[in-house]
């Protein structure tokens, strides 16, 4: 019973470190995950754009 319980532990181990290091070199494309808002200089510039041509809405409270 213990050979077989250390047997399944050592082939989880294994199928994980696989998963881990071969993905990688068995020839997975890598693509570059999506820009963040904050990091998207585009999406920064619309920004301050948008809030320079909208009117000030706080003064008329």
């Amino acid at each position: 019973m213990l050979y077989l319980l250390a047997a399944i532990g050592a082939l989880t181990i294994a199928v994980l470190l696989w998963r881990v290091f071969a993905a990688e070199r068995v020839g997975v494309p890598q693509r570059p995950g999506p820009v963040a808002p904050d990091d998207d200089p585009d999406f920064l510039r619309k920004l301050g754009e948008q809030h320079r041509k909208k009117p000030d809405e706080d003064d008329k409270s």
